[in-house]
C-alpha cells in the first residue's frame, strides 16, 4: 500500500501526453446534419455500463467527421456525458476507433502513463463517482467540464502492470457478463422469430406438424381486426388471457415504509433485460400493507406506463410495482412466455396506433381497447413447451449476471484502494 501515490487525473494525463478536451458545441454540429448513415457519433445517451450502446446510435457525414477531426476517438479513449448523469462514461475499444465524440461530451485520452480499462474502472468506484457528482455545477442541472475532470482524485499503483492485471480481474467478470447478454439476445431473439412465426404468420404446427396457414389450414375472415385469422381463434384484448392490475408507492413520511427485503420495481428498472430478480428501491412488509401496492408473483409481466413508456419486464421473484406501471397476471393455463410475447404485440399495437404523435404514456383503456388474435389454448400450450426452457435459460443467465456484477462491485473499491492487490 505504502507504494501506492495519491494524485490527479489531470497530473497523470499531463506526464502520458493525455488530454482532456470538450465534444464540438451545437454551433459546430446541428440537427439537421446527422444523417442515415455515416460516422457513428457518440452520445451520451449511447453510453452503457462503461460502453458503447450501438442501438440508436446517430451518424453524421465524412465531409463532417474530417471538419471536425478533433474529435474522433481513440481505442483507449473514454467519453464522459458532460450534462445530467455526470457518471456515465464508456471506454472506447478498437472496433469503435475513428467513431465520432458528440456534442454533450467530454473526451479523455489517457496517453502513456495509465492503463485506460484501469482508469475506466477507477473513474467507476462509489468514491470517484460520488466526487464528481458533488464537483459539478448547476442548480438544475448538473454540469462536467475539463477543469472538474483534471482535479478528480486517484490512487495509483507504482506500475502499469500491476494496473493491467487489476484492470483483468474486473475485464474478466465483465467479459462473462457481456457472454451472457449476448447468449439472452439471441436466445430471445429465436423465441420471438418463434412466437412470429406461430402467432402473426399463423404457421404454428397442425395436426400433422406442418406449418398451418402454409399448408391449407383453414382461415376465417375476422371483422374486428380486418384480416384473416385461424378457424377456431377470437379476437380480444390481452385481458382475455390475463388480469390487469396496477401498483401504488408507501409514502416517504415514514421512513420504516421503505428500505426492506421487497423489491420494488418502476420505470427505472427496466433495463433492456426480460428478467428483473432485484430493483433499486426496496420496501418493507409495512410500507407493503400500508400502500396501493401489491406483491406480484414471480412471471409477472409489468409494462412501463410513463417514464420509459412501453418497456416489458418479467417479475423473477415476488416484488411490488409503483403506480406508474402496470401488470399482467397470466390466467390459470396461460404461459408466461407466451404473455409476454402477446404484450410485445400490444406494444407495438400502440406505437403504430400513435404514429405521428408523442408516446408518453400508456392508460388502461389502451390496453382494453386493443384487440388481438387469440389463438387456441392448446396452441399456446405446445408453444408454451418449445421455449419455456429457453425462458428458464435467459433467468438463470440473467441470475448469474446478478452475482458477477456484485461481486465485481465488491471487488471494485478493494482493488482500486490497494486493499486487495495481485500477484
Amino acid at each position: 500500500m505504502s507504494k501506492w501515490r495519491q494524485t490527479t487525473l489531470g497530473k497523470v494525463l499531463i506526464s502520458g501526453g493525455g488530454k482532456i478536451q470538450t465534444g464540438p458545441f451545437g454551433s459546430q454540429l446541428h440537427a439537421s446534419d446527422y444523417v442515415a448513415d455515416g460516422i457513428p457519433c457518440i452520445m451520451p445517451a449511447n453510453m452503457k455500463s462503461n460502453r458503447v450502446d450501438l442501438s440508436a446510435i446517430a451518424y453524421i457525414s465524412e465531409k463532417d467527421a474530417k471538419r471536425l477531426s478533433k474529435h474522433l476517438v481513440k481505442a483507449g479513449d473514454i467519453l464522459y456525458s458532460r450534462r445530467g448523469d455526470v457518471t456515465q462514461k464508456a471506454l472506447i475499444r478498437e472496433a469503435e476507433a475513428g467513431y465520432f465524440c458528440g456534442t454533450g461530451c467530454l473526451l479523455v485520452r489517457p496517453g502513456d502513463a495509465i492503463d485506460p480499462e484501469f482508469l475506466t474502472y477507477h473513474l467507476s468506484t462509489p468514491t470517484n463517482q460520488d466526487w464528481i457528482v458533488k464537483q459539478a455545477v448547476g442548480a438544475t442541472m448538473p454540469n462536467l467540464n475539463t477543469a472538474i475532470l483534471s482535479a478528480v482524485p486517484l490512487n495509483l499503483p507504482p506500475n502499469k502492470d500491476i494496473q493491467r492485471r487489476t484492470a483483468a480481474i474486473l475485464s474478466a467478470l465483465d467479459a462473462k457478463i457481456d457472454c451472457n447478454n449476448r447468449i439472452n439476445a439471441e436466445l430471445e431473439a429465436m423465441a420471438k422469430t418463434l412466437y412470429d412465426y406461430w402467432f402473426v404468420q399463423f404457421d404454428f404446427p397442425d395436426a400433422n406438424g406442418k406449418p398451418y396457414k402454409s399448408s391449407g389450414g383453414k382461415m376465417a375472415y375476422n371483422a374486428t381486426l380486418k384480416r384473416e385469422i385461424p378457424s377456431g381463434w377470437h379476437d380480444s384484448n390481452v385481458l382475455a388471457v390475463a388480469d390487469l392490475l396496477g401498483g401504488g408507492t408507501p409514502t416517504k413520511k415514514k421512513p420504516h415504509y421503505w428500505g426492506g427485503d421487497i423489491p420494488f420495481f418502476t420505470p427505472t428498472d427496466a433495463d433492456g433485460s426480460i428478467f428483473k430478480f432485484s430493483t433499486t428501491d426496496y420496501i418493507t412488509s409495512e410500507g407493503l400493507k400500508g400502500s396501493s401496492t401489491k406483491l406480484f408473483s414471480k412471471h409477472t409481466v409489468f409494462i412501463t406506463a410513463r417514464g420509459s413508456v412501453g418497456r416489458l419486464v418479467l417479475a423473477g421473484v415476488d416484488m411490488a410495482m409503483n403506480q406508474s406501471c402496470y401488470a399482467l397476471r397470466a390466467k390459470t393455463g396461460i404461459s408466461h412466455v407466451f404473455l409476454f410475447f402477446l404484450a410485445k404485440e400490444l406494444i407495438h399495437h400502440l406505437h403504430v396506433k400513435s404514429s405521428g404523435s408523442v408516446f408518453d404514456s400508456i392508460v388502461s383503456n389502451d390496453i382494453e381497447l386493443t384487440q388481438l388474435a387469440i389463438p387456441k389454448s392448446e396452441v399456446i400450450e405446445e408453444f408454451a413447451a418449445v421455449v419455456e426452457p429457453t425462458f428458464e435459460k435467459i433467468a438463470n443467465n440473467t441470475r448469474e449476471n446478478q452475482q458477477l456484477a456484485q461481486l465485481r462491485d465488491w471487488l471494485l473499491p478493494l482493488l482500486m484502494n490497494g486493499q486487495v492487490t495481485v500477484a
